[in-house]
């Protein structure tokens, strides 16, 4: 492909986003939301330089953000070098009516071991915090704040929406 050709297919979405008919962001919201609770699991991105990877992780949802514990693994090369993550969760595919699946874009931070917040998260996953201090090595909670979220659901053209919708996660409705 050429320069051009590439850019063309990137431009692709952002064209034909400006005419799409939009879902209200306090209508869309709720829907996202549910889909994100309805799910435990996603493919999170982390990458710094040349260096990317890709991981499918489980994750709580609660007070606008993920929460994902991890004992470690090579993303987190990528989150200390580039705490701006991708992470998608997505139904299995079953036919171009029946699509469904989000991408968040969004910041990523390491949250202290042992820490409130960290705590917190662990009995929100029903974790014995004693059981996480007894371990040889450190449980790591990675806490990942959306900035912004691209939902693909065929379900919206029953609503007459387009079926891909984008969320920014820095308006007030959010």
């Amino acid at each position: 492909m050429t320069h051009e050709e590439y850019k063309v297919a990137a431009n692709h979405w952002i064209e034909k986003d400006a005419v799409s008919k939009k879902m209200p962001a306090n209508q869309l919201w709720p829907v996202i939301e549910n889909y994100i609770q309805a799910n435990n699991t996603c493919a999170l991105a982390t990458g710094s330089g040349s260096f990317i990877r890709c991981t499918p992780i489980e994750y709580t949802w609660y007070d606008g953000a993920f929460w994902m514990f991890s004992e470690g693994g090579q993303k987190f090369v990528g989150l200390e070098g580039n705490k701006s993550v991708c992470l998608a969760i997505y139904d299995r595919y079953d036919g171009f009516g029946k699509l469904k699946g989000l991408q968040v874009s969004g910041k990523a931070e390491i949250v202290e071991p042992f820490s409130e917040e960290y705590i917190h998260a662990a009995e929100r996953k029903k974790v014995p915090v004693d059981a996480l201090k007894k371990l040889p090595f450190t449980m790591n909670l990675i806490k990942i704040t959306p900035t912004e979220i691209e939902f693909l659901n065929s379900d919206f053209k029953e609503d007459g929406y387009d079926s891909r919708q984008h969320y920014d996660c820095g308006r007030e409705e959010a």
